[in-house]
């Protein structure tokens, strides 16, 4: 997989590199440090299968090299990259056709486990972007707490990206048993979906 990492600071993308390559084997990362290179290398060779964009580099000007690159590739999904995790940004950024917004405090764990919610059709945003009020630590933490072995297992599963068929086949389990658990995992962590669960988990900085 061809993944574009744009970012203007050297040291952010050489940091970033050996967790890119953790989302599977071939993976291939072509460097840019502006707007301009990143739409270059977008439209050369083969279609990459990832975008990761700084928000704030040369040529941005705010959201409309988002605007050029989706234009570019719009079936190539394209994650911000930015220090600025407000609200409103967020929001700006997902209605112009961002897959999702990842702070630059986050830790390289964290960074993968968001990517491969993305690479699987999902859209990852802040939690902390999420709400105008600061997400609460405790709820999730004392509700992953209750989990089971196996509810610990499907959830760990889930957050690396895996489908319910393939946890089922991973775990020797009936789709339907998996189906199951992630029900028992939503009601006991105050999750929605998959996605939300995910997110709860990754917030509470889960797994360790």
């Amino acid at each position: 997989m061809k993944i574009i990492l744009a970012d203007d600071h050297r040291l952010v993308r050489d940091g970033l590199k050996p967790f890119l390559e953790e989302l599977g084997g071939g993976v291939e990362v072509v460097d840019a440090a502006t707007a301009d290179e990143a739409l270059a290398a977008a439209g050369q060779g083969r279609a990459p299968g990832l975008i990761l964009l700084d928000l704030n580099m040369p040529g941005m000007n705010g959201l409309a090299g988002l605007a050029r690159l989706r234009a570019c590739r719009p079936d190539v999904p394209i994650v911000i990259l930015s220090g600025d995790v407000s609200r409103a940004l967020v929001t700006e950024a997902v209605q112009a056709g961002a897959a999702g917004y990842i702070p630059k405090t986050i830790g390289g764990p964290g960074l993968v486990n968001a990517l491969r919610l993305v690479l699987g059709g999902e859209t990852y945003l802040p939690p902390c972007a999420l709400n105008d009020d600061p997400p609460p630590v405790a709820a999730p933490a004392s509700g992953l707490a209750l989990l089971s072995d196996r509810e610990r297992q499907v959830l760990g599963l889930l957050i690396q990206g895996l489908t319910n068929k393939e946890i089922a086949r991973q775990l020797d389990l009936a789709e339907i048993t998996i189906k199951i658990h992630l029900r028992n995992v939503y009601r006991k962590i105050g999750a929605a979906n998959r996605a939300q669960a995910v997110r709860i988990a990754m917030t509470a900085g889960w797994p360790a």
